[in-house]
């Protein structure tokens, strides 16, 4: 399968290029296209074999429940059976945006392999014009797994979504660098308190806000073996080829360790805020400026990804605080550690 990347700017014909995803889209295929959080790969929600295409082209685990994303929040009632007080409150607030609620899905609407056998779905309104515009145009929902291999760092530019699913899929809308570059905070509001099952841009703390208590497992809560409620629950995610291991922000100790395991033969990625690049790693890739969680966030996936471009036979990764995103943050690098620290 040949897969076309197509850029997304001013200077084209976006109706042109809209009406082609549209078009593969309703003839079953799958389309890449960009959000403010990460690039999605997008299946119409209501064909069970155009989903399936989703996990074929993953490689992605078929318990591993997918999010629907919609166009307008006028469609959600579409495919729940009830639309709590709290998740209308959170809709006005933060849709579109980079929250995905979990309701009760209405049965036999949407494909089987979306809800992964579950009675639930988790359902948002992405905040990119990309996004939104396909969505619009399609007027179908769209469910949408970030468009890289499984288990691999999530893609924050088109070209990671090409060097991953190249000749796996058809077509790459190319939208520029998503702004978030992490994952949709995940909301089970089936329950009350509500449950955060995955942290994301919109955090516990802006949740609380708007609608009071709200629920959030640690690290070892979200370990769960049982069939998960929503994606990267589960399995091993973000991880580039070396091993990656995490490393408070001690430059003391992180140069003992840069050491130590350079003495025993090992080529050191690090991945740590811009103050530290005199460090004598081998490779050094900037986080942003020290305690810009923003920033962080937004360049963890791709410095995760350039590690692979290397000969680095070990990463060591900084760890920040889990106030705010940070939460998202530390949830994604203790994943792709797979919870080994130095």
């Amino acid at each position: 399968m040949e897969t076309v990347l197509i850029t997304v700017d001013k200077k084209v014909d976006k109706e042109k290029i809209y009406s082609q995803a549209v078009d593969l889209l309703n003839q079953g295929e799958v389309v890449a296209f960009p959000t403010e959080t990460v690039y999605g790969l997008g299946a119409v929600a209501t064909d069970d074999e155009a989903v399936k295409k989703i996990y074929e082209a993953k490689g992605r685990p078929s318990d591993n429940p997918l999010i629907v994303h919609i166009g307008t929040i006028e469609e959600v009632s579409d495919y729940v059976e009830e639309v709590p007080e709290k998740a209308k409150k959170l809709m006005e607030r933060f849709w579109p945006g980079p929250l995905t609620l979990i309701m009760k899905a209405k049965p036999d609407v949407l494909a089987k392999s979306v809800t992964a056998g579950l009675p639930t779905v988790g359902i948002r309104m992405p905040d990119h014009e990309v996004a939104l515009e396909l969505l619009r145009t399609l007027k179908k929902p769209l469910a949408a797994p970030s468009a890289n291999r499984s288990g691999k760092p999530s893609p924050t530019k088109a070209e990671h979504v090409y060097e991953d699913l190249k000749g796996r899929i058809p077509l790459i809308l190319d939208g520029g660098t998503t702004g978030i570059g992490i994952e949709s905070t995940v909301l089970d509001v089936t329950v009350d308190p509500p449950v955060i099952l995955r942290p994301g841009g919109v955090t516990k703390e802006m949740l609380e806000a708007e609608i009071g208590e709200v629920a959030a497992p640690s690290l070892k809560e979200q370990q769960l073996e049982s069939t998960p409620k929503a994606p990267g629950m589960k399995y091993t995610h973000y991880a580039p080829e070396a091993p990656v291991y995490l490393i408070e922000r001690n430059r003391e100790k992180i140069e003992k360790t840069v050491r130590e395991l350079q003495n025993k033969g090992h080529r050191v990625a690090l991945l740590a805020p811009s103050n530290y690049a005199s460090i004598p790693a081998d490779y050094f890739f900037p986080f942003g400026e020290e305690e810009d969680r923003k920033q962080m966030a937004a360049n963890l996936y791709d410095a995760l990804r350039a590690c692979d471009k290397t000969d680095a036979t070990i990463i060591l990764a900084t760890t920040t605080s889990t106030e705010g995103v940070g939460a998202a943050i530390m949830n994604r690098l203790h994943k792709a550690a797979g919870g080994k620290f130095i």
